[in-house]
């Protein structure tokens, strides 16, 4: 049950730099909206979001640049954990959005649209490439919102692999389907695992073309497993 705004959590975050209390706010909502609103386990909202940030103004000279550096950083670690340590995770997803026809919001907004797809997340769950699901995905968002957009010079990346471009697939054989599956692979850990071994992703761009647009967006995403899905068909509240 985890999907922004802001996700099923409470953050509170402090620091004993002084500033103002508009600038923090300022700061803060910029990187929630690249942290915590960008995040989802499942697509399901909560009740119980709360994320705070809290100066102590014991420390003067804070530098306002360094120091909304550091909270994006923290911020970013934070909510990428939370995807990490999701009810039966056994991949995150990193999904990289530029160039998007449209804003940021709408950026991060086809980002969690593609975590959430079932059929794309199973396929993710199981080590496979499937970048057919990954292209339906794009598509049924862009059909959806922005139909009269242009998406010709649209291509899409998986483990840092070029998979499509210039209108069509670019899937060169069995060796790079082992190659982009080995990638899910080597991201991968036991959906029943206490805590997670690692903070691999399996990584995806859609890039929509240079001078098409200047949204973007990075949005953190699981899989969907088995243990998902025991763990809450067997829930009783």
């Amino acid at each position: 049950m985890i999907e922004p705004n802001m996700a099923t959590m409470l953050s509170y975050i402090m620091t004993d730099a002084t500033i103002e209390k508009e600038k923090l706010q300022a700061m803060l909502s910029k990187t929630t909206d690249q942290s915590y609103n960008s995040i989802s386990i499942d697509g399901d909202e909560s009740t119980s979001d709360t994320v705070a940030l809290i100066a102590s103004n014991q420390v003067t000279g804070t530098d306002e640049s360094e120091m909304e550096e550091a909270l994006m950083e923290i911020c970013q670690g934070l909510a990428a954990d939370l995807v990490r340590n999701g009810e039966g995770t056994g991949h995150v997803m990193r999904v990289e959005i530029s160039n998007f026809p449209g804003t940021d919001l709408e950026a991060r907004r086809l980002g969690r649209h593609i975590v959430n797809s079932p059929l794309f997340k199973c396929a993710v769950s199981g080590n496979d490439p499937n970048t057919g699901r990954l292209a339906g995905a794009i598509g049924s968002f862009m059909g959806k919102f922005k139909n009269d957009e242009f998406v010709g010079g649209m291509s899409l990346s998986l483990g840092g692999r070029t998979i499509f471009s210039n209108g069509k697939f670019v899937l060169e054989g069995d060796s790079v389907e082992r190659e982009l599956s080995d990638h899910m692979k080597n991201a991968e850990y036991d959906e029943h695992s206490d805590y997670p071994p690692h903070q691999k992703f399996v990584e995806i761009g859609v890039d929509f073309g240079e001078g098409n647009g200047n949204g973007g967006a990075t949005v953190f995403g699981s899989d969907l497993t088995a243990e998902y899905v025991s763990i809450n068909a067997d829930y009783r509240s």
